[in-house]
């Protein structure tokens, strides 16, 4: 097990399975020492928990937990194409995209879901640059997504 896959165990977190392709695209592509993943749902388990817009139907801290899961999900996608997470040298940038109710302005206290995780896990490497956008509509109706960009050990 790598040390990042035991910090997560410490957390009580599994590494979940990458999710599908919703479309013609990869969950992660590595590029040199850079991985870019797609934008990755909160899919627990092949469902979203939870649909609708972030300050109507779903709560900001409901969302917040979503972010988390959104995160959880882009490192299974580095995996993917790296094998160990223990290569990651840093997250580089991450990017959240927040389906928001029209008078809805939390975007940044959402993603803090993201990046809280990876700090978590990842310690100093996992700390980033991010945008948080709000959006009116996401894949599936989900509340949240998240893309991450992180370079590798050379």
């Amino acid at each position: 097990m790598s040390a990042v896959e035991a910090r997560l165990a410490d957390l009580g977190l599994t590494l979940p399975e990458v999710v599908p392709p919703l479309a013609a695209y990869q969950p992660a592509v590595r590029s040199g020492i850079y991985v870019y993943t797609a934008g990755q749902l909160p899919m627990v388990d092949g469902q979203l928990p939870v649909t609708g817009k972030v300050g109507a139907e779903v709560t900001a801290e409901e969302a917040k937990d979503l972010a988390r899961t959104c995160a959880l999900n882009a490192l299974a996608a580095v995996k993917s194409v790296t094998g160990d997470l223990d290569l990651i040298a840093r997250v580089v940038k991450v990017t959240g995209f927040v389906a928001s109710a029209a008078d809805f302005t939390g975007q940044p206290g959402v993603l803090n879901g993201a990046s809280e995780l990876l700090g978590e896990v990842l310690g100093d490497k996992g700390v980033h640059a991010r945008s948080a956008v709000g959006v009116a509509v996401l894949p599936l109706d989900a509340p949240v997504e998240v893309e991450i960009l992180v370079e590798l050990v050379p």
